[in-house]
């Protein structure tokens, strides 16, 4: 197959799904797919015969999910239009709004869908200030108590969100904890209560029967129905950018340029200012900082060492790159856009996507 392209491996995708199933069965927690972190739906097919459904940021990632996964539908969005409504009332499920202004201004137009509210309980979890939904002056939630409870006989749920990769249990425990006694009066009004993504409950040596019994207390407790949100663990490690080495320059190291792009192809990167992970580096003698063909300047994956020197048409496998990158790429420099693979559970690869120059014309006008 040309490089680049995107590689989703259903086998690996499907150990994250078993973890999902587990904690359904042993917590009662719902677990509903974030298409915002990946919305592949070429693998939804087995994806659905592990989670609950969907949760969307937008009236087409709602569309998308009640069309192509099925199951329930769920929209959350910081600013809905008028228009957005209307069309949503087709697909979702539950509609959770961002403020009491917009949960009030919407609520009649809304009839027969379940209503929720966001809440920003101002703790959370985050390494990056970029992605803290409880940063300062964060527009993510109501904060106000009062206001809430005077909200209460308008919605049937609320959405804590307030994690970003946290596989820190006692984290995750702690402000549940906290949770729970500050909004003790309100969660026993409710029928659902979703505590968002970025709970990496999928990476190994996760305490996954702790997490479970948590969970448990926390619906029996309050009486609700618990939902989780996963993105990246629902499909952590689970895919691959296949690149291939076009040329090597030398400036006081050597650089491998590849037929992708951070910017284009794995645009986290960049907002994060982390490096790519390649499984085939690690402690060898040879060192490169790997590049993208994009202009900008600063187009790279990271410094890595292999053990044996690269030449052009050398394969670099990038892992660990199905989350937040596909619902990202972008037609920056006009480059070349990976096409999207999957490899079946029976080992079977299917190009189930190449893209060529007319969908680049196709977006721009």
């Amino acid at each position: 197959m040309d490089t680049p392209y995107y590689l989703i491996d259903e086998r690996r995708l499907l150990s994250n799904l078993k973890i999902i199933k587990r904690i359904r069965q042993c917590s009662g927690a719902k677990s509903i797919l974030a298409l915002k972190c990946f919305s592949t739906w070429s693998v939804f097919g087995l994806m659905r015969q592990y989670l609950d459904g969907t949760t969307s940021s937008s009236l087409n990632e709602a569309r998308l999910g009640y069309q192509k996964f099925g199951k329930e539908t769920q929209v959350y969005s910081v600013g809905y239009s008028q228009e957005d409504i209307r069309a949503l009332k087709k697909f979702a499920d539950k509609i959770i709004f961002n403020s009491l202004a917009q949960l009030k201004r919407f609520y009649h137009s809304c009839s027969g869908v379940k209503i929720g509210l966001r809440l920003n309980p101002q703790v959370s979890y985050s390494q990056f200030d970029l992605a803290d939904p409880a940063r300062k002056f964060s527009r993510l939630g109501v904060i106000n108590r009062q206001s809430l409870k005077a909200a209460l006989p308008l919605i049937s749920g609320i959405m804590f969100h307030f994690n970003c990769e946290n596989a820190n249990f006692k984290n995750f425990s702690a402000n549940l904890d906290y949770i729970s006694d500050k909004y003790k009066d309100i969660l026993m009004r409710l029928e659902w209560v979703s505590l968002g993504g970025g709970l990496y409950f999928t990476k190994s040596g996760y305490p996954l029967d702790k997490f479970c019994n948590r969970l448990k207390q926390f619906s029996r407790r309050f009486q609700v129905q618990v939902y989780l949100e996963p993105g990246e663990s629902a499909i952590t490690q689970a895919g691959e950018l296949v690149t291939q080495v076009l040329d090597i320059v030398h400036n006081r190291m050597d650089i491998a340029v590849v037929d992708a792009s951070t910017e284009a192809h794995m645009l986290d990167l960049l907002i994060y200012r982390t490096p790519a992970k390649i499984k085939q580096a690690g402690s060898g003698r040879f060192r490169y900082i790997v590049a993208g063909r994009s202009c900008l300047a600063g187009d790279v994956f990271g410094l890595y060492r292999f053990k044996t020197p690269l030449k052009v048409g050398s394969t670099i496998r990038f892992s660990d790159a199905a989350g937040y990158t596909m619902v990202k790429k972008n037609w920056f420099n006009g480059l070349k856009m990976p096409a999207i693979a999957v490899k079946r559970l029976n080992g079977k690869i299917d190009l189930v996507r190449r893209f060529n120059y007319q969908d680049f014309l196709n977006s721009l006008s």
